[in-house]
């Protein structure tokens, strides 16, 4: 499997990476509903035996348990894959998650995570989010200082604009940004990729898929189905009007994906890797079978026709 360098680090990464999110399971306000520990560890393994080489996860996802799950799967592994996760989303005793980005705060994240993945160092260690928003000089400057202990081997940021990216490079470079970006959502391609693409910052984009609304699989059947404890429920992407527009989308996905014997969430993760300021995405995995939608998204590109095609949909 082709691999392409992620920023000013010495990583080399898959196209697609094995995101964790949906792993941590339900009870808090972020979860993707319920999700059975040893489908996760399924998944993780499918991903890693058809090649992908590392696993993104946080620390807030399920409240510590998505980095837990990382680690069952990852036990006895002589040769383990890339470990990446994030702070800044802190939680209480009651479950009630709040942001710091203080220097004591990250450090106490950081070990936090250590335990939970039962790792000796962190390989990307991610802000999660750039809040509060005052404080980011003082979160950039701890990883900063972090990376300098050997406690963690390179540093990032996820949804940062171009001010703020600027606003951590005064301190220390940033090796990559995790952004969203889909077809759905393309907020990042007039200022942020041009950017990062001048100034080597890897990019690993989110919810290539669009949380799932283009993969193939979701149907409005589904979308109303969403358990109230699924994030999603609550998303207007998911009701209408905006949900016919979206599935419609991903009927054109499919339709390209499947003259290829690819699906349609495997034609929009290729969407998404169109671009040199792209280095990667990070794809949403719960089970062993969804591996195999996904996969052939680490070699399939869309032509330039096919892309104006897809796109004439929005």
């Amino acid at each position: 499997m082709n691999k392409v360098q992620l920023g000013d680090s010495d990583m080399m990464i898959t196209p697609i990476g094995i995101g964790a999110w949906a792993m941590g399971g339900s009870g808090y306000r972020f979860a993707w509903g319920a999700q059975d520990d040893n489908d996760s560890v399924a998944g993780i393994h499918a991903g890693l035996n058809a090649g992908i080489n590392w696993i993104d996860t946080a620390a807030v996802y399920g409240l510590g348990h998505s980095e837990e799950v990382v680690a069952k799967a990852l036990a006895g592994m002589s040769q383990r894959p890339y470990v990446f996760t994030k702070c800044e989303r802190v939680w209480d005793e009651n479950g009630e998650i709040s942001k710091s980005l203080k220097g004591n705060s990250i450090r106490r994240e950081l070990e936090a995570s250590l335990g939970r993945l039962k790792v000796d160092v962190i390989d990307l260690y991610q802000i999660h989010w750039p809040e509060p928003e005052e404080d980011i000089e003082e979160g950039w400057s701890t990883l900063a200082e972090l990376k300098r202990e050997g406690k963690v081997r390179h540093i990032g940021v996820c949804n940062f604009n171009v001010a703020q990216l600027k606003r951590a490079q005064a301190i220390a470079p940033v090796t990559s940004l995790q952004p969203p970006y889909s077809i759905l959502r393309r907020g990042i391609e007039d200022e942020i990729l041009p950017y990062v693409l001048e100034q080597n910052i890897g990019v690993i984009a989110y919810s290539p898929m669009a949380s799932g609304l283009l993969s193939g699989a979701m149907t409005r059947e589904r979308a109303s189905a969403l358990p109230a404890d699924d994030w999603r429920s609550k998303n207007d992407a998911f009701k209408e009007p905006q949900l016919s527009k979206n599935l419609a989308v991903a009927a054109k996905l499919g339709e390209i994906g499947a003259r290829h014997g690819r699906t349609a969430g495997e034609a929009a993760i290729a969407w998404t890797l169109r671009l040199p300021s792209v280095s990667a995405s990070i794809v949403g995995i719960r089970n062993a079978g969804q591996v195999k939608g996904v996969i052939g998204a680490t070699a399939f590109r869309l032509t330039q026709e096919e892309i104006s095609e897809v796109e004439a949909q929005l």
